[in-house]
Protein backbone atom coordinates (compact mmCIF):
# COMPACT_ATOMS: atom_id res chain seq x y z
CA UNK A 1 0.00 0.00 0.00
CA UNK A 2 1.46 3.60 -0.59
CA UNK A 3 1.53 6.12 1.65
CA UNK A 4 1.87 9.95 2.42
CA UNK A 5 5.13 10.36 4.09
CA UNK A 6 7.67 8.55 6.49
CA UNK A 7 6.62 7.90 9.56
CA UNK A 8 8.95 9.93 12.23
CA UNK A 9 11.20 8.24 13.95
CA UNK A 10 11.60 6.56 10.72
CA UNK A 11 11.94 2.88 11.46
CA UNK A 12 12.56 0.09 9.10
CA UNK A 13 8.76 -1.94 7.84
CA UNK A 14 8.83 -4.98 5.58
CA UNK A 15 4.96 -3.96 4.52
CA UNK A 16 5.50 -0.54 3.76
CA UNK A 17 9.09 -0.94 2.04
CA UNK A 18 12.36 0.28 3.45
CA UNK A 19 10.49 2.59 5.41
CA UNK A 20 7.43 2.66 7.86
CA UNK A 21 4.77 5.06 5.89
CA UNK A 22 1.90 7.32 7.38
CA UNK A 23 -0.86 6.14 5.25
CA UNK A 24 -4.10 8.20 5.83
CA UNK A 25 -4.33 12.09 6.26
CA UNK A 26 -4.98 11.87 9.75
CA UNK A 27 -1.94 10.45 10.39
CA UNK A 28 0.01 12.72 8.74
CA UNK A 29 -1.56 15.95 9.95
CA UNK A 30 -0.93 14.34 13.23
CA UNK A 31 2.57 14.10 12.85
CA UNK A 32 3.24 17.53 11.27
CA UNK A 33 1.37 18.60 14.10
CA UNK A 34 4.01 17.42 16.71
CA UNK A 35 6.92 18.68 14.41
CA UNK A 36 5.56 22.16 14.69
CA UNK A 37 4.82 21.67 18.32
CA UNK A 38 8.43 20.38 19.42
CA UNK A 39 10.40 22.27 16.93
CA UNK A 40 12.36 25.35 18.23
CA UNK A 41 12.12 28.55 16.41
CA UNK A 42 15.74 29.13 14.16
CA UNK A 43 15.59 25.35 14.52
CA UNK A 44 14.31 24.50 11.18
CA UNK A 45 16.42 25.65 7.90
CA UNK A 46 15.06 28.38 5.87
CA UNK A 47 12.41 29.05 7.96
CA UNK A 48 13.51 30.63 11.23
CA UNK A 49 10.10 31.64 12.87
CA UNK A 50 8.74 27.57 12.33
CA UNK A 51 7.83 26.43 15.22
CA UNK A 52 6.67 26.34 19.06
CA UNK A 53 9.42 25.47 21.13
CA UNK A 54 7.89 23.48 23.93
CA UNK A 55 10.73 22.49 25.16
CA UNK A 56 11.91 25.73 26.06
CA UNK A 57 8.71 26.67 28.25
CA UNK A 58 9.96 23.89 30.46
CA UNK A 59 11.53 25.26 33.45
CA UNK A 60 9.44 28.58 33.06
CA UNK A 61 7.13 29.84 36.07
CA UNK A 62 3.76 27.28 35.73
CA UNK A 63 0.76 29.31 35.69
CA UNK A 64 -1.92 31.35 33.64
CA UNK A 65 0.31 33.84 32.35
CA UNK A 66 2.55 30.72 30.68
CA UNK A 67 -0.66 28.18 29.48
CA UNK A 68 -1.53 32.04 27.90
CA UNK A 69 1.50 32.45 26.05
CA UNK A 70 1.75 28.75 25.06
CA UNK A 71 -2.15 28.82 24.01
CA UNK A 72 -1.27 31.87 21.73
CA UNK A 73 2.19 30.86 20.21
CA UNK A 74 0.52 27.46 19.34
CA UNK A 75 -2.56 29.39 17.76
CA UNK A 76 -0.42 31.64 15.91
CA UNK A 77 1.75 29.05 14.44
CA UNK A 78 -1.25 26.62 13.40
CA UNK A 79 -2.60 29.60 11.83
CA UNK A 80 0.67 30.37 9.55
CA UNK A 81 1.91 26.73 8.75
CA UNK A 82 -1.28 24.23 9.31
CA UNK A 83 -3.97 26.44 8.75
CA UNK A 84 -6.15 23.18 7.51
CA UNK A 85 -6.17 22.73 11.39
CA UNK A 86 -9.03 24.34 13.69
CA UNK A 87 -8.38 24.21 17.46
CA UNK A 88 -11.08 23.76 19.85
CA UNK A 89 -9.50 23.38 22.95
CA UNK A 90 -6.04 23.19 24.71
CA UNK A 91 -5.72 21.69 28.25
CA UNK A 92 -2.87 21.70 30.53
CA UNK A 93 -2.27 18.72 33.25
CA UNK A 94 -0.40 19.34 36.17
CA UNK A 95 0.96 17.52 39.12
CA UNK A 96 -1.96 18.46 41.43
CA UNK A 97 -4.61 17.04 38.54
CA UNK A 98 -2.40 13.45 38.23
CA UNK A 99 0.21 12.35 40.66
CA UNK A 100 2.09 10.19 37.39
CA UNK A 101 2.92 13.63 36.36
CA UNK A 102 6.13 15.32 37.29
CA UNK A 103 6.10 18.98 38.83
CA UNK A 104 8.66 19.61 35.99
CA UNK A 105 6.85 17.92 33.48
CA UNK A 106 4.60 20.06 30.96
CA UNK A 107 2.01 18.08 29.52
CA UNK A 108 -0.73 19.65 27.53
CA UNK A 109 -4.06 18.10 25.60
CA UNK A 110 -5.09 19.68 22.43
CA UNK A 111 -8.23 19.01 20.76
CA UNK A 112 -8.32 20.24 17.04
CA UNK A 113 -11.06 19.80 13.76
CA UNK A 114 -9.11 18.70 11.12
CA UNK A 115 -10.99 21.30 8.60
CA UNK A 116 -10.76 19.47 4.83
CA UNK A 117 -12.31 15.70 6.47
CA UNK A 118 -14.47 17.36 9.31
CA UNK A 119 -12.78 15.12 11.57
CA UNK A 120 -12.14 15.69 15.19
CA UNK A 121 -8.76 14.33 16.66
CA UNK A 122 -6.76 14.95 20.37
CA UNK A 123 -2.59 15.14 20.61
CA UNK A 124 -1.64 14.75 23.92
CA UNK A 125 1.95 15.92 24.31
CA UNK A 126 3.88 15.25 27.42
CA UNK A 127 7.45 16.68 27.71
CA UNK A 128 9.67 15.32 30.94
CA UNK A 129 12.91 16.76 31.46
CA UNK A 130 13.50 14.37 34.28
CA UNK A 131 13.68 11.60 32.01
CA UNK A 132 14.88 13.94 29.15
CA UNK A 133 12.12 12.88 26.54
CA UNK A 134 8.90 14.03 25.24
CA UNK A 135 6.17 11.35 24.52
CA UNK A 136 2.95 11.91 21.95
Amino acid sequence: MAGLSPKLPLARSNEDGYWALNKTILETTKQNFKSLLLTNPGERIMDPFFGVGLLTFLFDQQGGFLEDHISAKIHEQINTYLPHIRLTNIQFMDSSENEEISSNSLVIRIFYNLIPLSRDDILDIKVDPDALSFTA
